[in-house]
């Protein structure tokens, strides 16, 4: 902001010497001075202007030059008036004379014009510039022309561009300047300068006629003079009239515009009309370019007409401003006025009765949850309920500890105390459900049923910790769902998979801000039943933070002799959990802490077989999926092929869940192919009002089944075996859309019909009904198209395995699997005898591979002792899949098999796989993961299996399909597995 100056006066003469003159200014100053004239005040306050305002810089003796100047320039004016007979309203110049001033230093103005009358400061940077006007100055020509500096070009004048805009004017210099610079500008006196700010006072109107001298910018001007007026005009006596009027009407609302008309008044004198235009173009706010075509317009009224325009702008934003004030206050005070009126009700209300208070009400409610189960609840409880209630009606409403209260009231009103759903013990009805919802699982299911019939003869079922541990998508989840329903028990899951904070499980203490209960309370609110099945998901991925170990919080929740009363931090009352059965899920036990996965009793879900596979995608997957679709049966047909090929060639993992989400994909991409048909299944609408009412929706995929006719164009179009070659998958889309003919498929007669794309729907709605039905078929040969190539190829790389290979059976989280164990001599030489392993082995591998060294070289001897192969050769061991880590106790056999068959160069027997440990004494040690791995070996094609003999009981629980076609040796001794490996090709034909 620019400051004025209190100490410097302008001088402007306020005398005029002909009657007339004097008539017309006593006419025009009347009605200002009757508007503005209680705005008189001391001289202590100055013009401030938006950017042309009085500086207060001036120094003392500048002053009473000032002073000095102004009383000789009031004499002068009096003399010239009496001599020339007319009024002036120029400055009287002091000597020399103003109009003598003929060149002068141009100044420019970046931001606004410099009206006659005001002071305005301005920064001079450039030195030369600066250094002139000080030169100026000193020999008594303190004057200066003041010009605004135009636009660049293609810059909008309304916005502010800041510094960099004065930083290009202070660089140009000369012809470039002059370009620059508005042709009328203000002469200024120079009336003070403080290091590089030079305060202006304008004088008279200039015009630059010429250039005299390039640095400092020099240039010469005339003295422009307002045109002759009729002062008596109505017109412009109108004009003034209106512009005093709406000048008026804007003091009233900004007290900065009265402090302008103030010391204007006392500085300048007396408005006449020239004055009253420069006045008030100088105090709006408007755009320099509008202010600058008020300085240069010598026309009086029309110079009277541009300031109205000016001045009502300013009186519209006066009046905005107000608006915008006005608002603000209202919405506060509204605020404050509601807040005032509703406490008064508030207290009204309590007057007559109308309402009880808040706590009142609370404790209504509290006691009203309750009191169904008082007699179900225990007395501690009710006793800890009662004393909360009385403390919450001692509590301020406002206090933080009533919000403690109340929340813990709430929770303790709202837990299901001795409320237990009615049980279902019938075996039968849990045998059916069981069986609707899961294929296979029998242990798992005589587990359930188990449970069902004791609960059945004590009358009462006591919770117990189940634990179902197996590879991903085999249906541990669901089946804690199916069990909830064939108990008749509400099902609730959360997952612990990740969790750290113990808190998640035993609450917070009520001191934190924010704090809630453990799991298992929030448990019993959401399901409403204290006798719930509780599915704890995920168990074997605990983790453990610095917030304490939740797997040990688990112990407390699980333990059937501790959960009787299980005691939340935030409830802090025990909690009778023995009821609930609590069902766990993991897929590897071993990552279950001891203590933990003592309390449980394991279930292992070893996943599924080809067989099994089949059923459930049939019987289950491929409906589920085909319904969530909106496809009718009759319209697709998934053959035995292609599903085999799906389970084989894209799905070998133990689980069902990546076979779903394969099956789902084949039926989007024929959901698609239908619908670019022109199909709908959607059914009319008016089979849907008649219908409504009788036959409800079987879910999200429900259809209508006879009501709805067929588009033409589903029941003439179908996929083939080999029709129609199949497009690859990215083209399917596009291709099947653009199919002319299709060879059919239909339930009685085959028939062939070509479709042309332009056929009228309308026509084959009404002939839908006479065709055939007609099925899109998905066989082997066409898989590939709707779920790609392959992603599995045969676990098998050789059909009989070479010299010095041997096929081993792993266990994995995902199932078993077949992998093979090579062996090859790098070098030969006396005493060179070494071992080299790869493949990515864990300690417990290489080890085992250190053993079978050992024990192979002591059997090598007792068979051929003449062949020194361990002693003079160095060998190298490879498990293939080196990129897959493995590890375990359960290949010493195989690596023994494959180093003896590299030493005697023979073959082992062909489809033999084998595993087991070996100790160093040739002893073989039992192993896990029979199941999942004697069904890796089917699935290879392997007839022949050598387990060890302590795993035969595992084996004989295995079901009959698992177990059919295969050759299954038990054995104590690596002895024995060598007269298995090693027979005589012959032999292994007879096996």
């Amino acid at each position: 902001m620019l400051r004025a100056a209190a100490a410097a006066a302008a001088v402007f003469p306020a005398r005029f010497t002909a009657a007339p003159a004097v008539a017309a200014a006593d006419e025009l100053r009347s009605p200002l001075l009757r508007v503005l004239g209680t705005l008189r005040g001391g001289r202590g306050s100055v013009l401030l202007g938006r950017r042309a305002r009085f500086c207060s810089n001036s120094s003392a003796s500048d002053s009473e030059a000032a002073a000095e100047a102004e009383a000789k320039a009031e004499d002068a004016a009096v003399a010239e008036g009496e001599a020339d007979g007319k009024a002036s309203s120029a400055i009287v110049p002091t000597n020399p004379k103003i109009e003598d001033y003929l060149s002068v230093v141009a100044l420019p103005l970046p931001h606004r014009p410099l009206f006659p009358g005001f002071y305005m400061p301005v920064y001079v940077k450039d030195q030369k510039l600066l250094q002139a006007l000080i030169e100026n100055r000193k020999r008594q020509a303190s004057y200066a022309g003041a010009f605004l500096v135009k636009d660049e070009e293609g810059t909008d004048p309304n916005i502010v561009t800041g510094s960099d805009s004065e930083k290009s004017i202070d660089d140009l210099k000369g012809k470039d300047l002059l370009k620059r610079l508005h042709e009328v500008g203000t002469l200024a006196q120079i009336t003070s300068i403080q290091g590089d700010q030079v305060v202006l006072l304008g004088h008279r109107r200039l015009r630059i006629t010429d250039m005299v001298e390039e640095d400092p910018l020099t240039v010469k001007v005339d003295h422009l003079k307002e045109n002759p007026y009729n002062k008596d005009d109505d017109v412009i006596k109108a004009t003034s009239f209106e512009v005093i009027s709406t000048l008026r009407e804007v003091l009233r609302a900004s007290s900065l515009w009265k402090d302008h008309v103030q010391t204007y008044t006392q500085h300048i004198g007396d408005f006449n009309y020239p004055r009253l235009a420069d006045f008030g173009a100088a105090i709006s706010g408007a755009n320099k370019l509008l202010c600058q075509e008020v300085l240069e317009e010598l026309d009086v009224y029309k110079r009277l007409k541009l300031t109205l325009e000016l001045v009502k702008k300013e009186m519209e934003i006066s009046k905005l401003q107000q608006s915008i004030a006005k608002a603000i206050e209202e919405k506060i005070s509204g605020d404050q006025r509601r807040y005032l009126l509703n406490e008064q009700l508030k207290a009204i209300k309590k007057e007559l009765g109308l309402e009880t208070d808040d706590k009142t009400a609370l404790s209504a409610k509290f006691r009203e949850r309750i009191e169904s189960k008082k007699d179900k609840c225990p007395p501690h409880v009710l006793q800890v309920i009662e004393e909360e209630l009385t403390k919450l009606q001692l509590l301020e409403a406002s206090s933080s500890e009533f919000n403690v209260t109340r929340n813990y009231l709430d929770w303790l009103t709202v837990l299901p105390w001795g409320n237990y759903s009615d049980e279902n013990f019938d075996v039968h009805h849990a045998q059916k459900i069981l069986d609707e919802d899961h294929y296979g699982l029998s242990d798992v299911k005589e587990r359930i049923l188990e449970f069902i019939a004791v609960g059945k003869l004590r009358g009462t079922s006591q919770g117990k910790i189940i634990c179902l541990s197996g590879p991903p998508g085999v249906g541990k989840t669901s089946i804690g769902r199916s069990i909830a329903r064939a108990l008749n028990r509400q099902f609730y899951r959360f997952s612990v998979g990740g969790l750290a904070d113990v808190a998640e499980i035993k609450g917070h203490r009520r001191t934190y801000v924010g704090a809630m209960p453990g799991k298992m309370v929030q448990c019993l609110k959401s399901v409403g039943t204290a006798n719930p099945l509780v599915l704890i998901d995920e168990i074997d991925k605990l983790g453990r933070g610095h917030s304490g170990d939740p797997a040990s919080a688990l112990l407390e929740l699980l333990d059937p002799e501790q959960n009787v009363n299980f005691l939340d931090h935030y409830l802090d009352v025990p909690i009778d959990l023995s009821k609930v059965l609590f069902v766990c899920t993991a897929n590897v036990i071993e990552m279950i802490p001891n203590p933990l996965l003592d309390r449980m009793e394991i279930i292992a879900i070893a996943g599924y077989i080809t067989d099994e596979k089949m059923h459930i995608a049939r019987d289950y997957l491929e409906k589920n999926t085909r319904e969530a679709c909106g496809i009718k049966p009759e319209q697709v047909e998934v053959t035995d092929a292609a599903l085999l090929a799906l389970i084989e060639n894209y799905c070998r993992e133990a689980g069902v869940r990546n076979l779903q989400k394969q099956i789902e994909k084949i039926y989007r991409k024929i959901a698609l192919q239908l619908v670019r048909q022109g199909v709908s299944n959607e059914p009319d609408k008016e089979d849907l009002s008649v219908t409504a009412n009788v036959e409800p929706s079987s879910g999200d995929g429900a259809i209508a089944k006879d009501e709805i006719l067929k588009d033409s164009a589903v029941e003439d179009a179908s996929v083939t075996n080999n029709g129609i070659n199949p497009p690859s998958e990215e083209a399917n889309e596009v291709n099947l859309a653009k199919e002319a003919v299709h060879e059919v498929h239909t339930t009685e007669t085959p028939k062939e019909d070509s479709i042309s794309e332009g056929k009228d729907t309308d026509g084959a709605k009404e002939d839908a009904v006479d065709k055939a039905i007609e099925k899109v078929v998905v066989d082997s040969s066409n898989l590939g198209d709707f779920v790609g190539k392959p992603v599995f190829q045969a676990e098998r790389i050789y059909e009989q395995t070479p010299i010095g290979v041997v096929m081993g059976l792993a266990w994995t989280a995902m199932g078993g699997s077949t992998l093979y164990i090579e062996t090859t001599k790098v070098e030969e030489g006396e005493g060179k005898g070494a071992l080299v392993l790869t493949g990515q082995l864990g300690d417990v591998m290489k080890e085992s591979a250190q053993i079978a060294q050992t024990v192979g070289r002591a059997i090598l001897l007792e068979k051929e002792p003449d062949n020194q192969f361990f002693a003079n050769s160095k060998l190298h061991l490879h498990v293939p899949a080196g990129a897959t880590p493995k590890d375990g106790p359960s290949a010493g056999c195989t690596m023994i098999t494959s180093m003896l068959s590299l030493a005697m160069g023979k073959p082992v027997k062909k489809d033999l796989a084998m595993t087991g440990e070996v100790t160093l004494t040739g002893r073989i040690l039992p192993i896990g993961g029979v199941k999942e791995k004697t069904i890796a070996a089917r699935r290879s094609g392997i007839k022949t299996l050598i387990f060890p003999a302590a795993n035969k009981r595992d084996f004989d629980e295995l079901a009959s399909n698992v177990k059919e076609g295969l050759e299954v040796h038990f054995v104590d001794t690596y002895s024995e597995i060598y007269d298995l490996a090693f027979q005589s090709d012959a032999g292994t034909e007879t096996s």
